[in-house]
């Protein structure tokens, strides 16, 4: 009798943990195709982005502009960010390892903040550059300059539509930055459009370097978020598309809970949140059903589907933790 009630029981356990490997394999398939997209948005920026700096390169030689030549130098190192966040998607795809129990997800959040410093430093050399050029503009050819700065505009803000289509732009940081480089850059070759149109008609050569400096603050300011944003995923923050309040309470009004402590979440790489808490419950209540129900609110609500719970009972003793 005991063993034909312990076999009913056993059933519908293997059963709900069916569902739930089923359910995790189509949340696991869902975030892999959101990264196959953004390695697909990628890839194309790259090309297109690549072609327009050789263009510009020879384009800046041949007109004598050194307009062109600085923004193909921020094509260069549009580039190397786009190569910099593809490496780092294939890179996070490696095998997860005994000494790296989370894979390498998190490089592409240090590839994030390299692009982001990286701008920073582009920012500081056109600055640099215009601060000379305000004293002696040099002569441009300023119709052939419009021209390329025209195709350049246009590869940019193709690139950056593929990347929007193909891509998860605001929910992946690491695509986030190199999509922020190539805006950068449609900014840069705007700058370029406007400084041509000047100088072509008023002979204003001072007119580039202003529009440099306006391009490089515009472009401190994106680089300024995406810095913010990774470094916030490295010191373990919170996740922004989290409250932490909202959680708690979640987990607090679950039946038979008494208090919830030691809760975290944070963020692995975008998209991909992991949560850890410990749940004192009464005495009386079944800890698997608890765990269940907790299981199953926090990925309704907060779409967190890597949860570590701890059930205790009131004669269950811990040290305490000091965050």
């Amino acid at each position: 009798m005991h063993d034909h009630q312990h076999s009913h029981h056993l059933h519908p356990n293997q059963h709900s943990n069916h569902d739930h490997q089923n359910h995790d394999h189509h949340s696991h398939h869902h975030f892999h195709d959101i990264r196959e997209g953004n390695k697909k948005g990628l890839l194309i920026a790259l090309i297109i982005t690549a072609g327009i700096m050789v263009l510009e390169f020879f384009g800046g030689l041949v007109t004598n502009s050194l307009a062109l030549l600085s923004d193909a130098g921020h094509m260069l190192s549009d580039t190397s960010s786009l190569i910099l966040s593809l490496f780092a998607m294939w890179f996070a795809a490696k095998p997860v390892s005994s000494h790296k129990t989370y894979g390498f997800y998190r490089f592409e959040i240090l590839a994030a903040l390299f692009n982001g410093i990286t701008l920073f430093v582009i920012a500081g050399f056109i600055v640099k550059e215009a601060y000379e050029r305000f004293y002696n503009p040099p002569e441009v050819a300023s119709g052939t300059m419009i021209l390329i700065a025209m195709i350049g505009l246009f590869a940019n803000l193709l690139s950056a539509w593929f990347m929007m289509k193909k891509g998860d732009v605001k929910g992946n940081v690491n695509l986030r930055s190199a999509y922020l480089h190539v805006l950068g850059d449609a900014l840069g070759s705007v700058g370029a459009i406007i400084a041509g149109l000047l100088m072509l008609l008023f002979s204003w050569y001072i007119a580039d370097p202003i529009i440099s400096v306006i391009v490089a603050i515009l472009i401190l300011k994106s680089a300024w978020g995406v810095i913010q944003q990774t470094i916030h995923i490295l010191m373990e923050g919170t996740p922004n598309s989290v409250d932490l309040h909202a959680v708690r309470e979640t987990l607090q009004t679950l039946d038979g809970v008494i208090n919830v402590h030691d809760l975290h979440v944070w963020t692995i790489t975008s998209g991909m949140d992991s949560l850890s808490c410990h749940l004192l419950i009464k005495d009386n209540y079944v800890e698997q059903e608890i765990l269940q129900k907790a299981i199953v609110e926090i990925e309704k609500q907060f779409n967190i589907k890597h949860c570590t719970i701890q059930i205790e009972k009131s004669d269950l003793k811990h040290s305490d933790f000091e965050v």
